[in-house]
């Protein structure tokens, strides 16, 4: 089974969201029916960015990296990059 980093972004929150799944389709289906959660607000996530990894460990790894850099600037630049 595959598991894919991802990076939405919504304009209306002018915000990004980072997290990874097994099903990138129903995940994002799921982020955009406003249920609850950080993307609970809005319904316009769009995906900007995805990689994929074969182990469900070392994609929450890549995620939590990214999350940590906490740096709107890193994330542009990682989505810019297409690595």
């Amino acid at each position: 089974m595959n598991f894919t980093d991802y990076i939405l972004f919504s304009e209306s929150k002018n915000k990004f969201h980072i997290g990874f799944t097994s099903n990138l389709e129903d995940r994002i289906i799921r982020h955009n029916q406003k249920s609850k959660g950080f993307t609970v607000n809005v319904n316009d996530w769009k995906v900007v960015y995805t990689k994929k990894y074969e182990s469900k460990e070392i994609a929450h790894k890549r995620e939590l990296q990214i999350k940590s850099w906490k740096s709107r600037i890193k994330i542009q630049e990682l989505i810019q990059s297409k690595d």
